[in-house]
């Protein structure tokens, strides 16, 4: 995991000369891109579908919540800097007030008190905090086991990770093993709250997650609101 960091700029410098134009101006690496992204979903397929189907089986509904909520703790530690890295006063207090809250009355995390008391929670990242500082977000790219990105977000990647407060717990831990155990569960958690979502995956899988990234990214970055692609046009 102490390699990740570096693979965003490992993917860009070997493989972006290899990119190619493409049919829309927001992808002229779609050749490349598809490849990776092939790539990916047989990984996914063969490897990462299987561990969470399996992960979701064995585990209780309840621990499985405990697990999410969890990580999402840490993770509002991540969002918190970078929405003061953005500014963003008001949503860097109430990561704060989640971390603080969910930590100390919520058994260090397991429990999501404060969504229960109706204190939100928002996602941000070190790629738009760049884009907020004014940074373009560079031709789409698909990176290899880490999906959709783009130049900008593949470096904010790389700051996000550095900072990212996972590996901070157990630096009082000597071994590997745990430590690894516990990024491994991240990554399969995680995995499996997404597999209730891969019935709304119609169509070019491959065009309906670029678009979907990248219209997420615009909202986050420029605050427009994103279509929704679940959204049945016929319905409204």
């Amino acid at each position: 995991m102490r390699l990740f960091p570096v693979l965003p700029l490992l993917c860009l410098l070997g493989l972006a000369p290899l990119a190619g134009a493409g049919e829309d101006p927001r992808d002229p690496w779609q050749g490349m891109n598809r490849q990776v992204f092939a790539f990916n979903d047989a990984f996914d397929r063969y490897l990462g579908t299987p561990l969470a189907r399996g992960y979701q089986a064995v585990t209780p509904a309840a621990l499985d919540t405990a697990v999410t909520a969890f990580f999402r703790n840490l993770g509002d530690v991540t969002n918190g800097v970078n929405f003061v890295l953005q500014g963003e006063g008001r949503q860097a207090a109430t990561a704060l007030q989640r971390v603080t809250g969910n930590t100390l009355a919520g058994l260090g995390g397991f429990i999501d008190i404060a969504s229960l008391a109706g204190v939100p929670r928002r996602e941000t990242d070190f790629g738009v905090t760049l884009g907020k500082w004014g940074v373009s977000s560079g031709p789409y790219l698909v990176l290899p086991f880490w999906g959709p990105s783009s130049p900008r977000d593949a470096a904010g990647l790389g700051v996000d990770l550095v900072i990212a407060p996972l590996p901070a717990p157990l630096t009082l831990v000597e071994e590997d093993a745990p430590r690894f155990g516990l990024q491994g569960l991240q990554l399969v958690d995680r995995r499996a709250d997404l597999l209730q979502y891969e019935q709304a995956l119609i169509g070019d899988r491959y065009s309906f997650l670029r678009d979907l990234f990248l219209q997420n990214r615009d909202y986050q970055v420029n605050g427009k609101p994103a279509e929704d692609p679940f959204l049945d046009e016929e319905a409204e």
